[in-house]
């Protein structure tokens, strides 16, 4: 088992991770909370693997459970969905002392994350991710949000869990695809931290070895969040670097529409921003060592998405455009991240020069 403690201005929790761990969730959850009604949200995939044993933990520490099972998919991720869930909320007489548990992936966490900030104005949470993309990323650091307009994540908070619960486990039940595009989550944080993290990187070579080291993996990308959204809650400074392959990679998942999975867009955005800045840098080596490491898992390194002529509208609406001007993150060597900040102009004329091939 491992702990990693969170200190957020105005909030402190613990990330908890451990194989096995869904076997005693009820008594980790009555250790920061009382008994009182909380409602599990999950989708119909994870539903049946886990919401019984889950409810069944909670109701045996004292807690009243009420189960709500959204449709699996990006396409939950929505207001009308959000709406509804508030609707059954109200429905079973939740009020500020109730609580939500996000029990599930990217999608079911952001959702819930999202309905627990703005219901009656705020109500606690807990996360429990059994996706590696929700595991090793979006489970931490307060980021909630829906999409709207096919732009994704266009409307959210910033609102920490109370505590965030992690069995490895339950990557087993995980078809192969999900496994893999959430490690490429893991190879972006690698990739910025560099030392003991990307000496790991170097030895999975296969979805196998992802399952066989997946505690090791989460802890390291975890702790380096922890440590970055710690200092930068709501992204003004370092937390950008974060975004290292989400600026490109954001765009080419919304072009794909639905054909290509989060993690499978960054791993494109990864190779895409390290291509633009290696011809700026004179050197190859950051971009031949991340294609080595995402090819050898199965994670897409082209795409003719690249070089699709709506690629920068859709740049054009990310979040982080400032009047023209995106900061963009790269490396100068593994472990060695710099921000810059571009025109979309200029942004735009480097990815029509570049050879995504």
């Amino acid at each position: 088992m491992s702990t990693i403690p969170v200190k957020m201005p105005n909030q402190r929790y613990d990330v908890v991770i451990e194989d096995g761990l869904l076997k005693t969730l009820g008594d980790r959850v009555r250790q920061v909370w009382s008994p009182r009604k909380v409602a599990i949200i999950t989708d119909d995939n994870v539903g049946p693997l886990y919401l019984d044993q889950v409810a069944n933990e909670l109701t045996e520490s004292g807690f009243t459970v009420v189960t709500v099972v959204v449709p699996h998919g990006e396409h939950s991720k929505s207001l009308a969905q959000l709406e509804e869930l508030a609707q059954q909320l109200a429905a079973a007489s939740f009020n500020r002392t109730d609580s939500l548990l996000a029990l599930g992936g990217g999608v079911v966490g952001d959702l819930t994350g999202l309905l627990a900030s703005v219901y009656m104005r705020g109500i606690d949470f807990i996360q429990v991710p059994t996706s590696l993309l929700a595991q090793v990323d979006s489970s931490v650091g307060g980021k909630t949000a829906v999409d709207v307009a096919q732009v994704k994540n266009l409307l959210g908070t910033f609102y920490q869990p109370d505590l965030v619960l992690i069995d490895p486990q339950t990557l087993k039940t995980l078809p192969q695809r999900d496994l893999v595009e959430g490690y490429g989550e893991v190879v972006k944080a690698g990739a910025l931290v560099g030392g003991d993290f990307w000496s790991l990187i170097l030895q999975i070579n296969s979805s196998a070895t992802i399952l066989q080291e997946a505690a090791k993996l989460i802890h390291f990308a975890l702790d380096f969040k922890v440590q970055v959204t710690s200092q930068d809650e709501r992204e003004g400074g370092q937390r950008q670097l974060l975004n290292f392959g989400h600026t490109i990679g954001h765009g080419v998942e919304s072009l794909a529409n639905g054909d290509l999975r989060h993690g499978e867009a960054v791993s494109l955005g990864l190779i895409a921003i390290s291509t633009i800045f290696a011809d700026q840098d004179e050197t190859h080596e950051v971009l031949e060592k991340l294609r080595d490491r995402l090819a050898v898992v199965g994670l897409p390194v082209t795409s003719s998405l690249l070089a699709d002529d709506g690629l920068m509208d859709k740049i054009k609406n990310d979040k982080k455009n400032r009047h023209g001007y995106l900061n963009v993150v790269y490396l100068t060597a593994i472990g060695q991240p710099k921000i810059e900040k571009i025109s979309l102009t200029d942004l735009a004329a480097k990815i029509n020069r570049a050879d995504f091939s």
